[in-house]
Parts: C-alpha cells; sequence; structure tokens
C-alpha cells in the first residue's frame, strides 16, 4: 500500500506514474477529492492511498507544465494541454482542468516504442491505405479508442517504406518519431504554431508529402485539410465520430448550406479512406482489443457520398470486403466473436443492431 502524498515531489509523482505503466493503465487522474486513479482496461482503479487535495493537484501541474508563462500564471490557468515524459519509461499526453475552483489533471499514456500495424493486429489494408501518394485518410472514434495509436501505426508504416518529407502537427506531440527513409517535422500548437489551421497553411509552403493533422475540429481546418489532399499531398487526421456515414455527414455539416453540396463533391473525389475503431473488453479478462469498421475509396463509395446517400454506405462496406478490404463494424464483431477474442454479449453489445447481428450469426 502507498502512503501519505505530502508534498507530491517530482520524485513521487514520477513514481506514480512508472507504475501506472507497468500496471498496463491507459491514463492516469489526479483530482482533489480522490486518491489517484489508474485506468486499466478501460476500469477506473482508485489507489490505496490518502485522497489528494487542491495543494496537491497544483503541484502536478506544475511539474507536468513545460511552459514558464504558464507556470507563472498556474492560479488563473482553467485548462490546458501539454505533454510530459518520464525518461525510459513512457510520454504521457496532459490535459489540466479547474474544477470546483482546484485544479486536477489527466495524463494519459504514450508508449515510447512507436506502434507498426502488425504488432497492433491492424488489417493489412491499412498498409495499403497509408501508401496512397495522395487524398484523405481519416481516423475516427471516440476519446481512449485509439486512434492516435492507429495513425502513428501508419506514420510508421510509411516512414520505413518511402522517403518522404512526414510534418505532423499535434495538440500536444504524442508519438515522437526517428527518420528512417523519410524526414519528419513535428510540430505543436502552442510552443511552436498558433493553430491547426495556421499550421495547415503554413505546411502548404513547407514541401511535406504527408501531413498529420491531430484533429480537425473547425471549418477552416477542414477547408484547407481538403485543399492539401487535393493539390498531390497524403493527409491523415481524426474526427470524433463513430462510423463512415457519420464521419462524412459530420465534415459536411460544419460548412454553411450554401457550400455543402460543393464539399460533399470534393470529399467523395478526395477521401481515400475511413478508419472507425472502438476499444472490446478481450473474453480473456486481459486488455481490450479494437474492432474496426473499415471504408476505402471506391466508385460506389464516391457515388453514394455525391448522391448525399452517406447512410447507405454499410451496404456498400459489407459488399466490398473480399475485393477491396472494406469491413462493417458488425463484420469484425462476427470474426472478433468466432475467433474468441470477445464475448456473444460483448458483440451483441457493440452491434448497430443487436437484434440483426444475433440472426445474422444464426443464419451463418
Amino acid at each position: 500500500m502507498m502512503r501519505g502524498l505530502h508534498p507530491v515531489d517530482l520524485t513521487t509523482l514520477n513514481k506514480l506514474l512508472t507504475v501506472g505503466v507497468q500496471n498496463g493503465a491507459s491514463d492516469i487522474h489526479f483530482r482533489p477529492g480522490d486518491p489517484p486513479i489508474y485506468r486499466v482496461n478501460g476500469v477506473l482503479r482508485p489507489l490505496k492511498m490518502e485522497k489528494l487535495h487542491a495543494d496537491h493537484t497544483k503541484q502536478v501541474a506544475l511539474h507536468v507544465i513545460n511552459d514558464q508563462l504558464m507556470k507563472a500564471q498556474i492560479d488563473s490557468l482553467q485548462e490546458c494541454d501539454t505533454s510530459y515524459s518520464v525518461h525510459g519509461v513512457a510520454r504521457f499526453r496532459v490535459n489540466i482542468y479547474r474544477q470546483r475552483g482546484s485544479l486536477a489533471c489527466i495524463l494519459r499514456i504514450i508508449p515510447d516504442e512507436i506502434p507498426n500495424i502488425d504488432a497492433l493486429g491492424l488489417p493489412q489494408v491499412l498498409k495499403k491505405i497509408a501508401s496512397n501518394d495522395r487524398g484523405l485518410v481519416l481516423v475516427t472514434g471516440a476519446t481512449g479508442s485509439g486512434k492516435s495509436s492507429t495513425l502513428a501505426a501508419m506514420i510508421d508504416h510509411i516512414n520505413r517504406n518511402e522517403s518522404l518529407h512526414i510534418l505532423t502537427i499535434e495538440d500536444p506531440i504524442e508519438f515522437v518519431y526517428k527518420n528512417i527513409k523519410s524526414s519528419i517535422s513535428q510540430r505543436e500548437i502552442g510552443p511552436d504554431t498558433e493553430s491547426f489551421a495556421r499550421a495547415l497553411r503554413s505546411a502548404l509552403r513547407q514541401d511535406p508529402d504527408v501531413i498529420l493533422v491531430g484533429e480537425m475540429r473547425d471549418t477552416e481546418t477542414i477547408d484547407i485539410a481538403l485543399k492539401a489532399s487535393e493539390t498531390g499531398h497524403l493527409v491523415l487526421s481524426t474526427v470524433h465520430t463513430t462510423d463512415a456515414s457519420r464521419t462524412i455527414n459530420r465534415l459536411i455539416s460544419v460548412f454553411p448550406a450554401e457550400e455543402q453540396a460543393m464539399v460533399r463533391m470534393r470529399l467523395a473525389d478526395c477521401l481515400k479512406a475511413t478508419i472507425s475503431q472502438r476499444l472490446l473488453p478481450r473474453a480473456s479478462g486481459k486488455g481490450r482489443t479494437v474492432a474496426l469498421e473499415i471504408m476505402t475509396q471506391t466508385k460506389s463509395v464516391e457515388q453514394y457520398i455525391r448522391e448525399d446517400r452517406a447512410s447507405e454506405l454499410k451496404d456498400v462496406i459489407e459488399k466490398g470486403r473480399d475485393m477491396f478490404g472494406m469491413q462493417s463494424f458488425d463484420q469484425h464483431l462476427t470474426q472478433l466473436y468466432r475467433e474468441g477474442i470477445i464475448t456473444l454479449d460483448t458483440a451483441q453489445s457493440a452491434a448497430s443492431n443487436p437484434a440483426d447481428f444475433q440472426r445474422a450469426l444464426e443464419f451463418d
């Protein structure tokens, strides 16, 4: 049992983070009124130690903030994103926020080792998707669904196989890449640039072949990303949506009504793939596995997007499995269940329509 936490010095903080990594945590919470909390396999696990006070969480914030001006303004800070690292252990994506007048910190663990497509157990079609020389590729899913790892694995594949200039724009920088065959520039919102939109606009003058945009949050960023993908660049990004149809509709809906028809045409032309993912508990009870919907660009997909029929794309995706490597969530859930990776209850609860999913299993 770990004991008290007064004060939270750097050694104590790094020990808590190291133990979290060793225990397979994905996130570590520091919040007044609670002990430190690890999230392991999606479940919050409070540590058996004293509850934190506001002074403790303020000390944690001061340790992990690397901007001296921000440190000086700690008492008026309301929220910020930053990154932190423990040498030889891991990097951490940090969000600091104020709640009930006190600071709280959430640290997400980013492994030191760059993930690769094979090690993550991702389908081989992702290597083909990453090999596109132009267009837009979107990885989608809820927060904590593994989008950053999938993007990193695709960047790793490009880096190992192509001699290209890869430019990443992140908030904050997560995985730190080393040049293998490619040359990689990494820019962080705050220290290196003002915003995603501004960095993306500048990126077009920095001779990139591949641009990774950490998140497409606003109309300007989406518009510039489309322009970049239309002018010979491969653009990789994330969207907080659950599947291909919702992703397409979300991107189009942020534009004014009078522009949406044109945006739909542009998206039909440049969208090379959407990879939507969810993390599900393994049947063994040890860890989680990823369930994926994968849609790639085909004539049918282009036609459905142009005709504003994104809601019907599931049928196109399911029919394109053998020829194009596409798969719906339900198809992948069936595969994961038949391979014994997830339980039937997990598969049914994650299915688009549990009743239809059960009937499909019985028919199959």
